[in-house]
């Protein structure tokens, strides 16, 4: 059983890679955006308020909160976030989404949706489709990072 566990784990990391790859280059030519700067946007329009802390998001995005930080500079000067204080503790810093970065996310949406398209249409029938994304889902289930 480990071994066909260590397989299925490589397997989907490679997947993944290849996702990425295909996502990279029409996200920056076509959007301004990076993937991850379009995940930090997907994090955002599921959270409450549009916000979350920059630790939150860390924990979310599997990253450091000083890479958010480097993340959000960028993305703030674009006006498709700002920063917004904590009323009750200034030391609380949260990351929101801006109207811009809302209209950006969907855009990139459209984008995201193409390449996934591409990734499955020629392997898999519909069937196939839905039961993957039923064993996808559990792999996620509860996770804070679940963007589905």
């Amino acid at each position: 059983m480990e071994e066909i566990c260590a397989t299925n784990a490589l397997r989907l990391l490679q997947a993944a890679d290849e996702i990425r790859a295909r996502l990279s280059g029409e996200f920056s030519a076509v959007h301004g955006l990076s993937v991850n700067e379009y995940f930090l946007l997907l994090h955002l329009d599921k959270a409450s308020l549009n916000r979350l802390s920059r630790v939150e998001l860390a924990k979310r995005m599997h990253v450091s909160a000083s890479t958010v930080t480097r993340m959000v500079a960028p993305m703030e000067k674009l006006g498709l976030v700002a920063r917004q204080t904590a009323e009750r503790d200034a030391r609380i810093a949260y990351v929101t989404m801006t109207d811009a970065g809302q209209t950006k996310l969907g855009e990139a949406r459209a984008t995201f949706a193409k390449q996934a398209g591409y990734v499955f249409q020629d392997r898999w029938d519909q069937d196939a489709l839905e039961e993957l994304s039923g064993l996808l889902s559990r792999l996620v289930a509860g996770s804070p990072a679940n963007l589905s």
